[in-house]
């Protein structure tokens, strides 16, 4: 089989996440310090990569790289057998966002190049070197400062810097993915527990990954303390110093303007129509009908990432608290990366 040793050494790969989380770290092996080190390093460079949401996303990714789940994976493409260069531009957002990317070139038999972003640049490299070592040295891959020399290119950024890679990259076959965000659709009659879990896909790396709910949709009679009790387990958010800094900053704007906002001190609620919303606010609007809700879906769908909502609405949506740890064939923007890599 074409992949057999990358999927195995990947499987390994797992193994040894699984292994490091559930450690003691008086009892890490010499492998396990050192990625103990880099997270560490990692979270001096980016204080947005606490050891905790690190932690949290190794888990997920881990669970996902059994043998049966990267085969199931791979089964619905044709993968070729000639290799080419495609070159990864990485975002650096979320801890670890452009491992799918890199997992994708390498077992869909090409070659990544890769260009680290600034914010995410240590355990990326450590992790890819593990697997190769795992995989009996048959993955090829480069790290680079600037791209050149490449087949086809995959590319995370703003709005802004979409436009201009879309321009640099023209010429050749490409995907370029652009600012999204998440939102929830609640029904009015959610449990607790329910709204508990919406409060992890907000909150989870403090509301920075492009999975983060920062839009709510409710019903008319729906009452806003609801969310704030069930919320109040994050309430250690506002002792993040780069977090409290965003909230003070948007609390004071909004209190300068006379805006009228929700607030429980650590995170606000603002009645207003715009998808996005600042770091430390949630953004919700009231919905008289269904067909209200499902009309603002359609007019933003190409910047929205991911609807949480339950099944009934029929919105083409996830459960509660399942936005963070997506499946291997869960694609950013819906763009089928595998299908895209298989035309390469």
């Amino acid at each position: 089989m074409l992949n057999e040793n990358k999927i195995l050494g990947l499987e390994k790969l797992g193994d040894f996440i699984n292994d490091f989380i559930k450690k003691d770290e008086n009892n890490y092996t010499e492998k396990e310090e050192r990625l103990a080190y880099l997270m560490k390093r990692s979270e001096i460079e980016n204080p947005w990569f606490t050891q905790e949401n690190q932690r949290y996303n190794l888990e997920q990714w881990s669970s996902l790289f059994t043998k049966d789940n990267v085969n199931n994976w791979l089964s619905k493409y044709e993968l070729k057998n000639t290799s080419k260069r495609v070159g990864l531009i990485l975002a650096g957002n979320i801890p670890l966002v452009g491992f799918h990317d890199i997992i994708s070139v390498v077992l869909s038999n090409h070659i990544p190049v890769i260009k680290l972003s600034s914010k995410d640049r240590l355990i990326l490299p450590f992790l890819l070197e593990l697997w190769n070592d795992y995989s009996n040295q048959e993955i090829e891959y480069h790290i680079v400062e600037k791209l050149e020399n490449f087949d086809a290119v995959i590319a995370t950024g703003s709005n802004n810097t979409a436009r201009y890679l879309e321009y640099y990259f023209k010429d050749s076959l490409s995907i370029i993915r652009k600012n999204r965000t998440s939102i929830a659709v609640l029904k009015g009659d959610e449990t607790d527990e329910e709204l508990q879990l919406l409060a992890n896909d907000i909150f989870r790396y403090f509301g920075l990954g492009c999975r983060n709910v920062t839009r709510i949709l409710i019903p008319q009679d729906f009452k806003l303390d609801r969310l704030f009790e069930n919320f109040v387990n994050h309430q250690d958010v506002i002792n993040h110093n780069k977090y409290a800094n965003n909230y003070d900053y948007n609390r004071a704007v909004y209190l300068l303007n006379q805006d009228q906002f929700w607030d429980n001190n650590f995170v606000m609620l603002k009645e207003d129509e715009k998808l996005f919303s600042p770091l430390s606010v949630i953004n919700f609007s009231r919905y008289e009908t269904l067909e209200e809700a499902k009309q603002f879906v359609e007019t933003n769908k190409d910047e929205i990432q991911t609807i949480v909502a339950k099944p009934e609405l029929e919105l083409e949506s996830i459960g509660f608290g399942e936005t963070q740890n997506p499946s291997l064939d869960t694609y950013a923007d819906n763009v089928d990366t595998m299908a895209f890599l298989s035309m390469v």
